[in-house]
């Protein structure tokens, strides 16, 4: 699904990603820890094309087209997704408006209409169920006022709508008591489709107690120095990083 090869990546003029290899495919969840400053959200807004990020070195494919060459609008549309670590708020949109104008642009990148009013109220009831959405937040301006981890929900329930193929979760479970933890981890996993890869980036074995990796990748000063299987996360949370420099 996805393909990296010797990655590296500038931002503000400095090099943070020095050379990334990394290989996912369908069906995988990769997790991807470190210390701060590593290079994880770097990476993250490489993959999904913030133009904030340059790429001076390597290659990205994504089910075997050139990633580097897609606008960040083509890379959702061909099914990538980022749960972002601090969620915007949009004042003056309401959610069902944004959700209703993300959802109409998804069918025309698809060739096919998009659904009828009904149908989308429909769909946008049972994804807010399942991810414990009020409706009151529907009606509000996106993430205006939202707290800590209804924003970490909101972004979830955008998965749900979206329906991508390919997700990442930045540092999603950062700022959350144990029981939205749950909840988002929950939903993420109800919408796990066979095909579905994912990263996610965290700190802390706690996440993935709920949403088990197959692959565990630790990113140091922007290269990953070591692969394991979901065992390394539980190492990293009783020892930390430094037994791995």
């Amino acid at each position: 699904m996805l393909e990296i090869k010797n990655l590296h990546a500038v931002v503000d003029g400095k090099e943070i990603l020095k050379g990334i290899d990394l290989t996912i495919r369908d069906g995988e969840i990769h997790a991807l820890m470190g210390t701060n400053g590593a290079g994880k959200s770097t990476l993250s807004n490489v993959i999904v094309g913030n133009p904030r990020y340059e790429v001076t070195e390597g290659t990205m494919t994504y089910n075997g087209q050139d990633l580097l060459s897609m606008t960040p609008d083509e890379r959702a549309h061909a099914g990538i997704f980022m749960s972002f670590q601090q969620p915007v708020e949009i004042p003056g949109v309401s959610m069902a408006n944004f959700m209703r104008a993300a959802v109409n642009a998804l069918a025309r990148s698809k060739g096919v209409n998009a659904p009828k009013s009904s149908d989308f109220l429909h769909l946008m009831k049972s994804r807010r169920e399942l991810v414990e959405i009020d409706q009151k937040l529907i009606n509000r301006s996106v993430n205006e006022g939202f707290s800590g981890g209804e924003k970490k929900r909101n972004e979830i329930f955008q998965m749900a709508m979206l329906e991508p193929s390919f997700c990442i979760l930045d540092e999603t479970d950062s700022g959350l008591d144990v029981d939205a933890l749950r909840i988002v981890a929950e939903g993420f996993n109800k919408l796990r489709r066979p095909e579905t890869s994912a990263i996610i980036i965290t700190h802390y074995q706690r996440l993935l107690d709920y949403i088990r990796p197959d692959v565990v990748h630790v990113l140091i000063d922007g290269t990953i120095i070591k692969t394991g299987g979901p065992e390394l996360a539980g190492q990293i949370e009783n020892q930390g990083f430094d037994w791995l420099r």
